[in-house]
């Protein structure tokens, strides 16, 4: 007995060393642990269990061995007989192994595990509860079929049980799995719903800690996403404006999260936007997007995008909240492409709607750099998409702003700005005056247009403004 506890222990030891792990796989010991799994004294089988998860946890290959040895079966078989470290240890087992991919995952379905696993959720130790949902999470995570295998052996009821227990790191856990289940699809979502979570959910989004606000926002946001009456089930749990205050919390996961949530109600409809900005959303969204850098503004830059992109309105609102410096200030700050171009999308958005809309884009002198970042080589096909200023130009005739584009934009962006040109001059002798001391009109006579093309037609337009000699 006392060499049989000594290997277990010292294989347990092993295996936590990452040195160790190419000799203990190339001596077999997988298949030199199974039969203690099944020994007369507890500690051994729990000893066991902790190195055979050790294992299973370094890499995939190893938990592959795990599972080809059958020892699956004899890991649960006794599970609910079983004392409470046991259990913890079998649960971190099985997660190790469910980890590394959906087809592991689906071995431990296939097993038996998820009814032994439900088992543990009711167990009264919260250490076995915490494991047990730790497991679910890893194994829903996946994809929607075992997401719904998750579903099918009735966890989530008792998932939503585990969030009201009084133990942080269990709340945390459950909250993490829901989320995990929701994300799949609105079926899966709305069995999470059903047993009750969003209530729940929506009353720790205060809580003082913030790895369980992380979750408990992840888990809503993932909810809200698919459809519009999954997020007005959110919008009526009153997150609203309780939530906001969680924009300008410390930890920027917390931050992140909570601008995702407020980002996937936002996109559905524009009354659930008006909603948001009734609540005070969109002044709370742009200090954020103001005090942050780097991913964590990206959800809170796409919030505004949706917002703006729904109604006249609403970008109005994000205008007048002072929504567009901050936006302009992430073209300029921000390295990583995929931030720019929602900015670029962001702001082109605005500025699509009507002249006024898109003034105020020009004001803030932004043209320029979207221009820079278009024609830079070094942009991806994608922010250069976005960087257009095509949305913003065909609304945009402040002049002033304008002009200076002239002399450096290509030709696909030329010819939208020579439009505008060609739409306002005709009818303000005063923006005539300025294009001619300013150049402008000089510039002009410079661009070469194939004959009979839209550019010359508004080239034309434009020279007929002139008397003949000025324009000579």
């Amino acid at each position: 007995q006392r060499a049989r506890s000594q290997f277990a222990q010292a294989v347990a030891d092993l295996a936590a060393r990452p040195q160790s792990i190419d000799t203990l796989r190339s001596a077999g010991v997988v298949c030199l642990l199974r039969p203690l799994l099944l020994d007369v004294v507890p500690s051994i089988r729990q000893t066991t269990a902790l190195a055979l998860g050790r294992l299973a946890d370094y890499d995939v290959e190893l938990a592959e061995a795990v599972v080809k040895a059958g020892i699956l079966p004899q890991l649960i078989c006794s599970l609910p007989e079983e004392n409470r470290y046991y259990k913890k240890t079998a649960a971190f087992v099985l997660r190790a192994i469910a980890k590394h991919s959906p087809q592991l995952a689906q071995a431990i379905v296939q097993c038996g595990a998820l009814e032994m696993l439900v088992i543990c959720l009711e167990d009264f130790d919260p250490g076995v509860k915490e494991a047990a949902s730790w497991t679910f999470g890893y194994i829903a995570r996946h994809n929607p079929e075992l997401s719904q295998a998750v579903v099918d052996a009735g966890a989530v009821p008792l998932l939503v049980l585990c969030i009201q227990e009084p133990e942080i790191a269990l709340k945390r856990i459950a909250a993490s799995t829901l989320s995990d289940i929701s994300k799949h699809s609105p079926e899966l979502a709305q069995t999470v719903v059903d047993a009750g979570a969003i209530a729940h959910l929506a009353q720790m989004i205060l809580n003082p800690d913030a790895k369980l606000k992380r979750q408990v926002l992840s888990a809503l946001s993932q909810i809200a996403k698919h459809s519009v009456d999954l997020a007005e089930l959110v919008v009526e749990a009153e997150i609203f404006p309780v939530v906001l205050t969680c924009l300008k919390d410390s930890d920027d996961y917390v931050k992140k999260n909570v601008a995702t949530l407020i980002r996937e109600i936002a996109k559905h409809t524009p009354e659930l936007s008006q909603f948001i900005v009734n609540s005070g959303g969109v002044a709370a969204m742009v200090d954020c997007i103001g005090s942050c850098r780097g991913t964590v503004r990206l959800p809170g830059i796409m919030t505004l995008g949706y917002m703006v992109a729904h109604s006249e309105d609403l970008s109005m609102a994000v205008i007048v909240s002072k929504g567009i410096p901050p936006l302009c200030a992430c073209l300029i700050e921000e390295h990583e492409d995929h931030i720019k171009a929602a900015a670029a999308w962001a702001l082109g958005q605005i500025g699509r709607h009507t002249a006024e809309h898109a003034r105020h884009v020009a004001v803030a002198n932004v043209l320029p750099t979207l221009l820079d970042i278009f024609v830079d080589t070094h942009s991806s096909e994608d922010l250069k998409a976005k960087a257009t200023l095509k949305n913003i130009l065909q609304k945009c005739t402040y002049l002033p702003a304008l002009e200076p584009l002239l002399h450096e934009a290509p030709p696909s962006i030329l010819k939208h700005i020579i439009g505008q040109f060609s739409k306002v001059l005709p009818h303000d002798s005063k923006a005539r005056r300025l294009f001619v001391t300013t150049g402008g009109l000089k510039k002009v006579q410079e661009i070469e247009a194939e004959p009979g093309s839209l550019l010359q037609e508004y080239i034309n337009t434009i020279n007929n403004c002139y008397p003949e000699e000025i324009v000579r």
